[in-house]
């Protein structure tokens, strides 16, 4: 009996260790300069058992950091506030998310229990709510301009793509475009996660931005490398080729 319980032990302590190995752990956040006050975070999670990276932003003012999009992870909340105000010396103050989806809007609730006024569209609220994703404290009905700290920003509304709520964020004087999930990265083939998207819209609206926004410098995708602007034109090819079935998706990419 003593022989068949260590063989059990033993079974039960592999199985455990072989458990842990095949687990994969998250990288940690990665924060990297884009210019002046301006930065790009990368955070991650497990997307089919393989850490999956998520672009946003952050940008520092006189009066307080500001977030556009969350962490997706929330072992990545605290982390990034922690780094922001080591880096920075300055506490965040608001943050904006910019469609429903949780890797945007996962840490809203965490920041609004620490004080951070957050903010989405109403399509984007009433969206969080249905889906049962966190929600912000406060919401916009129409395409607003921020001035916080000597900056001033606005958000922009240019019809349905990857989700029907989708909103860019643009800086007017820094030429920055900041796109979420609706900006898809060169450094991808896919259109990536199409469960809530209007395949059909997304070019035409795609096009919006193209001819709201002609000088761009800088274009922040939601997932992947690359801030420069051919990102537009990239993401315009993909959602035209997925509009008329060429796109084989390979795998769920948001």
């Amino acid at each position: 009996m003593k022989f068949m319980a260590c063989i059990i032990a033993f079974v039960l302590f592999s199985a455990a260790c072989l458990r842990c190995f095949g687990q994969q752990s998250l990288p940690p956040l990665k924060i990297s300069h884009l210019t002046g006050n301006f930065y790009e975070y990368t955070g991650y999670s497990m997307l089919n058992g393989t850490p999956f990276p998520s672009n946003s932003m952050y940008l520092v003012t006189d009066k307080g950091v500001v977030m556009f999009d969350t962490p997706w992870d929330s072992t990545q909340f605290q982390p990034l506030l922690d780094s922001i105000k080591a880096r920075h010396h300055a506490d965040v103050v608001l943050c904006i998310a910019t469609h429903f989806h949780a890797d945007r809007t996962a840490g809203l609730a965490f920041l609004k229990a620490r004080g951070v006024k957050t903010f989405t569209s109403l399509a984007t609220y009433n969206l969080c709510k249905e889906r049962g994703e966190k929600q912000a404290e406060f919401y916009f009905t129409k395409d607003t301009v921020f001035n916080i700290g000597g900056y001033s920003f606005q958000t922009y509304y240019p019809g349905k793509g990857h989700t029907s709520d989708n909103i860019v964020i643009w800086f007017e004087k820094q030429k920055i475009l900041y796109g979420g999930c609706f900006i898809k990265s060169i450094e991808t083939q896919d259109i990536g996660n199409i469960a809530d998207a209007d395949v059909v819209a997304w070019p035409v609206s795609v096009k919006k931005v193209m001819q709201k926004f002609p000088n761009a410098r800088y274009v922040i995708p939601g997932h992947f490398g690359g801030t420069g602007p051919d990102a537009l034109q990239h993401t315009l090819q993909l959602a035209q080729q997925s509009q008329k079935g060429q796109l084989i998706h390979r795998k769920p990419i948001l």
